[in-house]
């Protein structure tokens, strides 16, 4: 198989608006309140709950869910551009490799499927051999391996090429809940359900280290861009649990801030990238139905964003520091739109201990 790489550019028509009521706070202290907005309705990515999305190129998203589709969308334009029909059960996780059309998506169905956006709608490529869902996917920096992680306690390090698995690992009741590869390394780090964070070496698929267990399972986690830091959420109930934890992984196990807000599970946890002038930022997302925006280093929540009835919001995927698409069980996928103006006009003050406020708004749904 020969890798090529393309530039996608597609648009469409837009569609007409739909005029929503929504809910937005601006800070942890800010009351929330209610507002008309007009967002714009496209036309749905999906049938029923979506559970994944990422982006594909500053323009494309793509995402899977309950469907058993994984969908390539123009979220600018509002208009499906492919649909991949492969799983036989719900997609969970999706990937794309960064400057590729290439995708990956991984399933209830035990397999991950591998797809090109070039190369019509069968999948280039399928790695079998787990035994229960998987739930973590992970492609190496130069694009030769790809790491699954499933609920049947393996760690699996394929190459991408052969489809070949060329490293398995079993540790019992490491049930993985999510695998992210540290950027320029040859390190894989994944969440599990036996409330513990590991690092893997993917030359010799062994455990290098194990973070501190805590107390509640670990649901997702996110790797900054430079690869100094982790960032992992837990699940929980009732605000007990609900926090995402920012590590070092130069000190291994070295918690460094915990987010605390949250009333229900954290399903996702996610770096964003850097705006102007500001200091890092972390986002998560809940089952609660809100999406939180934390100062990286501070844990203060700058902007909380209330979606009434999406129900659980289980990804999260960044555009750039402006917008953020949303994935929800029962609304679709949501455009955020993020302004910083305030934090702006207040110096950052949140990053110096003050309660800084950011605005946090849905401009479309689809």
């Amino acid at each position: 198989m020969s890798i090529m790489f393309f530039s996608v550019f597609v648009y469409f028509p837009f569609v007409s608006a739909a005029c929503v009521l929504g809910r937005a706070s601006q800070g942890e202290k800010a009351d929330n309140t209610y507002y008309d907005s007009q967002i714009l309705q496209y036309e749905p990515a999906h049938h029923g709950s979506i559970n994944t999305v990422t982006h594909l190129s500053p323009d494309l998203c793509v995402s899977g869910g309950s469907d058993q589709v994984v969908v390539v969308y123009d979220w600018k334009q509002g208009q499906v551009c492919q649909s991949f029909q492969g799983h036989n059960r719900e997609v969970t996780k999706v990937l794309c490799y960064p400057g590729s059309t290439w995708i990956f998506s991984a399933s209830r169905d035990k397999t991950v499927l591998m797809w090109d956006l070039n190369q019509g709608d069968e999948p280039i490529q399928e790695f079998c051999g787990h035994e229960l869902v998987v739930n973590g996917i992970a492609i190496s920096p130069d694009g030769r391996k790809l790491c699954t992680g499933s609920r049947d306690n393996w760690m699996c390090l394929w190459d991408i090429e052969s489809a070949k698995c060329e490293h398995r690992h079993n540790i019992s009741r490491n049930l993985v809940t999510h695998v992210c590869w540290v950027p320029a390394s040859f390190s894989v780090v994944q969440t599990s359900e036996d409330k513990t964070i590991r690092v893997w070496d993917s030359r010799t698929w062994q455990v290098t280290n194990t973070f501190p267990a805590k107390q509640y399972i670990q649901t997702h986690c996110d790797v900054s861009p430079n690869g100094h830091y982790l960032v992992s959420s837990s699940n929980g109930f009732g605000g007990q649990g609900c926090e995402a934890t920012l590590w070092d992984l130069r000190q291994p196990g070295c918690k460094v801030v915990e987010y605390r807000g949250h009333l229900q599970t954290t399903a996702c946890c996610i770096f964003l990238p850097a705006f102007p002038g500001g200091s890092g930022q972390i986002a998560t997302s809940s089952h609660d139905s809100s999406v939180k925006i934390w100062d990286q280093n501070t844990a203060v929540c700058l902007g909380t964003l209330s979606l009434d009835g999406a129900g659980p919001l289980v990804s999260l995927a960044p555009n750039d520091s402006t917008s953020l698409l949303c994935a929800s069980f029962n609304a679709g996928l949501q455009h955020i739109q993020v302004d910083h103006g305030s934090l702006q006009a207040q110096g950052s003050g949140a990053g110096s201990g003050g309660s800084g406020s950011l605005d946090m708004r849905v401009v479309a749904r689809f």
